[in-house]
């Protein structure tokens, strides 16, 4: 998991232990030897995540990865190519742009809210219904341009992207780790994909 400085480390490793993971934490490149599997957790805004991220000498180390890597929230954003939060560039693993979230009656969206599948439900949320909620903190969601790595969508006053899988990529939007039974099952189907690709 990359610790970048801003992220619920504590509660990430504790459902991914609990799905049967060994958690490494990762602080520079270096710490990437024998890993399987990367996690990019992440609160707050995206420009302050990019930061840290360059003062660890990890961006590139993270864009040349080509094993699993689950995004959570900021860390799923991360992914895209720019940001409207702070106007500026993402690690561009993704294409499209990061934006404020308009039509929602508040900001930031806080709360469980349900997500659904867009066309075949993910193999990340094997065993999780339809329309089940997660828990959402956030005020911007990502904008893919190609709509098919839209893997799971949300309506908060307006539709937006829930979750995106793009290649080895995968990203949600919600924290899975404050996200309860359901939270822990996707953390636990992400260990299982990685135990699958290794």
């Amino acid at each position: 998991m990359v610790d970048h400085g801003a992220g619920n480390l504590v509660s990430i490793a504790q459902g991914l232990t609990a799905g049967g993971a060994r958690v490494k934490i990762v602080e520079q490149p270096g710490d990437l030897a024998g890993v399987a599997a990367l996690v990019l957790p992440g609160v707050g805004a995206t420009g302050a995540a990019m930061q840290r991220l360059h003062a660890r000498d990890l961006v590139g180390a993270i864009k040349d990865w080509h094993l699993p890597l689950l995004g959570i929230c900021v860390g799923l954003q991360l992914f895209f190519d720019e940001s409207e939060e702070d106007n500026g560039p993402c690690l561009g693993m993704v294409a499209g742009t990061v934006r404020r979230l308009r039509r929602t009656p508040r900001l930031p969206h806080i709360g469980w809210n349900d997500v659904a599948w867009k066309g075949d439900r993910d193999p990340v949320f094997a065993g999780i219904d339809a329309g089940t909620p997660f828990y959402f903190v956030h005020s911007f969601a990502p904008d893919p341009l190609d709509d098919t790595v839209t893997a799971a969508t949300v309506d908060y006053g307006e539709p937006f992207v829930a979750a995106v899988r793009s290649g080895n990529l995968v990203g949600v939007q919600f924290h899975p780790e404050r996200s309860g039974e359901a939270g822990l099952r996707l953390l636990a189907n992400f260990v299982a994909e990685t135990t699958r690709a290794a």
